[in-house]
């Protein structure tokens, strides 16, 4: 896939096609929404910006979509610590950084919406729940488990038994994860849009719809490559 965006390209064409280019406008002071139907050199125009610095900002997170995962099947041929690795840099870090940018969005449609789409109560509600237990999830893989199972992988492992334990808890709270994602994705009807939804309600659909598939394969990675390796 070819960097396709060019000064003629419509703001709102942007986001739909890459969500996460919303945080970019953002931080510029673009409207995407309301006003996303305007190239963007009319955008650069309006805000006093330098269309060369944001098209290269735009890049920068085509660049991060285009090194999503591709092809989970080679990490079964990679050590644990390789995998762990990855899983932090690929997985936690943009989960981190996803979850804190779309926060403000999810409360925003919520509060601007919430009456005449009630569902969108029950999205905000889920969404931080998940969200809390995300962060503390991936806090405790880096702290306490993943220094485990890198030792369980080279036998230093002084009490197997209860790092086992722990691989087993952290695939309950995967599961509930799960459970939460689901619980969304049917509170939304399949992130099915209603006829008035603005631009800023489209773009919590889709990248809510997005993070559902990022933590799908970050579990992916750990429940079904990295973990069955010391549970059998």
């Amino acid at each position: 896939m070819t960097f396709t965006i060019t000064a003629n390209s419509l703001v709102k064409d942007i986001v739909n096609e890459l969500p996460k280019t919303s945080d970019v406008f953002k931080k510029n002071r673009i409207d995407f929404c309301c006003g996303g139907n305007i190239p963007l050199t009319e955008a650069v125009a309006q805000n006093n910006l330098n269309l060369d610095t944001l098209l290269d900002e735009l890049k920068v997170v085509f660049e991060k979509y285009e090194n999503t995962e591709k092809d989970v099947e080679v990490w079964t041929n990679s050590d644990s610590a390789t995998i762990i690795d990855h899983v932090i840099s690929n997985y936690h870090r943009v989960s981190e950084e996803e979850l804190t940018t779309l926060s403000p969005y999810v409360t925003k449609v919520s509060r601007v919406h919430g009456d005449n789409h009630p569902e969108l109560l029950k999205v905000y509600e889920l969404f931080y729940e998940f969200k809390k237990e995300l962060m503390e999830h991936m806090a405790k893989e880096e702290a306490v488990v993943f220094p485990l199972i890198k030792q369980l992988a080279d036998g230093t492992v002084e009490n197997r038994e209860e790092a086992i334990a722990m691989i087993v808890d952290l695939e309950k709270e995967h599961d509930h994860a799960g459970e939460i994602l689901r619980e969304i994705r049917a509170v939304t009807s399949d992130y099915a849009l209603p006829l008035d939804a603005c631009g800023t309600y489209r773009l919590v659909y889709a990248r809510l719809e997005a993070l559902e598939g990022l933590t799908f394969m970050h579990v992916h990675l750990e429940n079904n490559i990295l973990f069955p390796r010391y549970l059998l």
